[in-house]
């Protein structure tokens, strides 16, 4: 890569495993626009000295990935909607003036690709949202945005539901209840952003909650949306209606490529690339 391609990155910790760099490098591609995108792998407490450092450097672009969200928005002097209703951001901008701008795209990339690539209409449904972590309230102001009818929202510490809840402020819209309190109750789309995936554990839910035609969503891909898929299709969920985040990933790459560029990228065959991997 020449001396003139435009620098960007993605932060994380680990990150080695991130397909940012491939994403990007497809979308430019694309484009025609030369550009170098790299992984930096940083430390918690190095953080906010190497991203300024990186833009102080000529990188015109960072994306950031666990476990730096929430840093990424609090060193930025400006604040994107998107990002302040999450509370976090995994896009940081670098501004004329010196300063940063922090986004978000993990809501708008959640909605282009279950309602634009898999058709689900979002609106009058009944969602239930599992988890209350950053990915989880980008994805809930998204679902409120979009039209569902009601948003359940739960968490194993049910205070970060509670204060999701009232951030979105719409009583008669959107609810919490306790992870072991969902009997009787029943969603046509159940969204999974919790770590469990991650982290091991269970899904220890009550195939009651499902309809005849739910759809099931996880934010994670590959083995790390096992448990959830296994889950969800040993309560009747058809395969065709479980889906996985990565075209969410895909899309939310695409958010951000189209912010630093002012192009978008055709999303559908860098999805087909690495749906076959995945």
């Amino acid at each position: 890569m020449s001396a003139e391609a435009h620098r960007y990155a993605v932060f994380g910790h680990p990150i080695a495993h991130s397909l940012s760099p491939e994403i990007h490098q497809a979308f430019a591609a694309q484009l025609g626009i030369r550009l170098s995108y790299e992984t930096v792998d940083v430390a918690p407490e190095q953080f906010e000295d190497a991203v300024r450092r990186f833009f102080a450097d000529g990188g015109l672009g960072a994306n950031v990935t666990l476990p730096h969200k929430g840093a990424a928005f609090a060193l930025a002097g400006n604040r994107t909607e998107a990002a302040t209703r999450a509370g976090s951001a995994n896009t940081l901008t670098p501004l004329v003036n010196g300063g940063i701008e922090a986004h978000n795209t993990d809501g708008s990339g959640f909605v282009r690709d279950i309602a634009d690539r898999h058709g689900f209409d979002l609106r009058g449904h009944d969602a239930l949202l599992l988890g209350a972590g950053g990915a989880a309230k980008a994805v809930a102001w998204a679902l409120m945005d979009a039209g569902v009818q009601s948003l359940t929202i739960v968490n194993r510490t049910p205070e970060r539901a509670d204060e999701l809840a009232d951030a979105i402020g719409e009583p008669g819209r959107c609810y919490t209840r306790y992870w072991d309190g969902l009997d009787g109750e029943s969603f046509n789309l159940v969204v999974n952003a919790t770590s469990i995936g991650v982290t091991g554990g269970s899904f220890d839910l009550p195939t009651s909650i499902l309809k005849d035609h739910s759809t099931c969503y996880d934010l994670c891909y590959g083995t790390a949306a096992a448990a959830f898929k296994g889950w969800s299709l040993a309560a009747g969920v058809r395969p065709d209606w479980f889906r996985d985040g990565l075209g969410m990933l895909v899309e939310q790459a695409a958010d951000a490529f189209e912010r630093w560029h002012g192009q978008r990228p055709d999303t559908d065959p860098v999805y087909a690339m690495l749906r076959q991997r995945y």
